[in-house]
């Protein structure tokens, strides 16, 4: 007999879990790959805009801490989060009408994160999902990892649509709402409050949770302030509000507050500690002496006159650059704008002749759970300053006029 080994027989390895495989990645994420170049004007990612974050403000508030208190904020820390920065922020929700307690929070490594510990503490494989048609790409991903089955609602200029969110829950008894309601993403959209006094209706008569996602509410350019849907009777014991630092601040920080009832949210503190068991202790101390020390209400105001004069020059300089017989809205705040090219024209295959022009967008179908709208088109202004915005938008109508022509 040889001294040779024989061959290891082997079995292939474990394919992938279904939801994995089905779940595919963010186009937005794969456009930001593409357009990386720096001189490519994107309106692609609703990335802040860097020169305006308040680099002096937070540094500070990063050094005070090492300087204070460098052993607590270096250590592992309570899943639920820094008791400062969650009393600011609970002092902070209040004053914007809705009584909050620190106790009632809970602080997430982004409200992405936050949105995924609700969908795991919540949703069974095939639990029904409801959402806002279009909807919020990285929402749809997570309900799709989760095993739900996601419904779309009709929406229109004004938001989602309360008479449809009606009849589809009593056929198809979701068990949660998913919606941004104030400057909504992919669309801009605000909900008015007699639409957030009928969800909220609606919630309580059919039993559904409501998950409420407001990265955007801070940065209202115009017009009244809208009160959250979890303020409305019917809505307070099954609103789960999703806040964010990322807009306010800076999306590094990579912070965010998960406001839930008791029993809720005690599943998502679980849910917390088997994920990352806290976030970072040291960002959470920071952002809180960053909330003591600074004027963030100041910080904000700024950035909400840069983001205004952005949004001017996008939404005036939309007809020189869109073909005739297309729609945009004009959003009072927020990031986005949602603009719909003339009938029989493809978003999506225009695209790698635009980004050849070195501007981007992103394509307005994949933010669809129903029957999408390949004419459809998300802008985002607040990356560059109106100069950019102007250039990009001369490159922009440039590439559709080429782009049809060649079709």
């Amino acid at each position: 007999m040889s001294d040779q080994a024989l061959p290891l027989a082997t079995a292939p390895v474990p394919e992938l879990a279904a939801r994995a495989v089905r779940t595919g990645s963010s186009p937005v994420r794969d456009i930001l790959a593409l357009t990386a170049r720096p001189e490519v004007i994107s309106f692609a990612g609703g990335l802040p805009a860097p020169e305006l974050f308040d680099v002096e403000g937070i540094s500070a508030a990063f050094r005070e801490v090492l300087a204070r208190a460098p052993r607590q904020a270096l250590q592992y820390s309570t899943s639920e989060g820094d008791p400062a920065l969650r009393a600011a922020v609970a002092a902070r929700a209040t004053a914007r009408g809705l009584p909050t307690d620190a106790d009632d929070l809970l602080v997430t490594t982004g409200s992405q994160q936050g949105l995924t510990l609700l969908a795991a503490a919540l949703l069974e494989p095939g639990d029904v999902v409801l959402v806002e048609d279009p909807c919020y790409l990285a929402a749809l991903q997570i309900f799709s990892l989760a095993g739900a089955r996601v419904v779309a609602v009709p929406t229109d200029d004004e938001g989602l649509d309360p008479v449809a969110l009606d009849e589809l829950a009593a056929r198809e008894r979701p068990k949660l709402l998913y919606v941004i309601p104030t400057f909504q993403n992919p669309t801009g959209r605000t909900l008015g409050a007699e639409r957030r006094a009928a969800v909220a209706e609606v919630a309580a008569r059919r039993g559904l949770w409501i998950a409420e996602d407001d990265p955007y509410g801070e940065l209202r350019f115009e017009g009244e302030p809208q009160p959250w849907v979890a303020s409305f009777p019917g809505a307070e014991d099954r609103t789960v509000l999703l806040g964010s630092f990322s807009k306010v601040m800076a999306p590094g920080l990579r912070l965010g507050t998960l406001r839930a009832p008791a029993a809720l949210r005690r599943a998502c503190v679980v849910g917390k500690q088997a994920a990352d068991l806290h976030s970072s202790t040291i960002d959470q101390a920071a952002a809180a002496r960053y909330l003591a020390a600074s004027d963030l209400d100041a910080h904000l105001a700024r950035v909400r006159d840069a983001y205004r004069e952005r949004r001017d020059a996008l939404v005036d300089g939309l007809a020189g650059a869109l073909p005739e017989g297309s729609r945009w809205n004009r959003p009072a705040g927020g990031m986005f704008v949602w603009a719909t090219l003339p009938a029989g024209w493809d978003a999506a295959a225009l695209l790698p002749e635009v980004v050849r022009h070195d501007v981007a967008y992103v394509p307005g179908a994949p933010f669809f759970a129903g029957r999408p709208d390949p004419a459809a088109i998300r802008l985002s202004f607040v990356t560059h300053p109106p100069e950019e915005i102007a250039t990009g938008l001369r490159r922009l109508g440039t590439a559709l006029t080429a782009a049809r022509r060649a079709a």
